[in-house]
This record gives structure tokens, C-alpha cells and sequence, in this order.
């Protein structure tokens, strides 16, 4: 089974997010941009969006083939909530719900 390299927590205040996680996480942020700020630590990666609509954090799984996996769950029955898209530099992500409205996320690096 893999494990989950991401987790992306939405966020309403980026900056105050941003100190507790820096707080929290013993490290300054990898990426600090006004519309996404992201940690790295040993080898997971932890996100925060302030744009983000989920009511609790996401957890992305690395996949190889996006859209190929995204189908196969699609045709299980898990309901796609935000297609396979480039969100820059090549990498794209996707994102899913189950039954109980819960989200979940693959990413494809480039």
C-alpha cells in the first residue's frame, strides 16, 4: 500500500496558519506563495490553501497514471470532485469523494 506523501489542510487566515505550522513543524515553509504555503519534513509534505473548499485536511496519493486511476475509481463508484488538471510545472492533481463526502487526492508528478 502507499503512503500518502501530502496532506493540505484549507486554511482561512494563510499567514497565522503559516506560524502555527512553522511552530508545529520546526521549519519554515518550502514554498510560500500568497495562494499556497508548503512544508516539507523527512518525507512528507504538508500544505495549506486558503482557497480550499474541503470542510478538514486532504490527503493526496502520488500516482503514476492520474487519469488512468481516477477512472478506475470513478467507475467504482467514487464521485470526482475536481478532475485531473495541471496546477504548474506539470503537476497535476485530482481530487474524489466517497459515499460520506469525504475527500481524497492523487497526485502525478511531472
Amino acid at each position: 500500500m502507499a503512503i500518502p506523501q501530502l496532506v493540505v489542510y484549507p486554511v482561512k487566515d494563510l499567514e497565522k496558519a503559516k506560524k502555527l505550522f512553522a511552530q508545529l513543524l520546526g521549519a519554515d515553509p518550502y514554498t510560500d506563495a500568497p495562494y499556497y504555503v508548503e512544508f516539507r519534513t523527512d518525507d512528507r509534505e504538508i500544505g495549506l490553501d486558503p482557497n480550499g473548499s474541503s470542510k478538514g485536511p486532504i490527503v493526496y496519493w502520488r500516482t503514476d497514471n492520474i487519469a488512468a486511476r481516477v477512472e478506475e475509481l470513478r467507475s467504482a463508484g467514487w464521485e470526482v470532485t475536481r478532475d485531473a488538471n495541471d496546477v504548474g510545472g506539470g503537476l497535476m492533481v485530482a481530487q474524489l469523494a466517497d459515499s460520506d463526502g469525504n475527500t481524497i487526492g492523487f497526485r502525478q508528478e511531472p
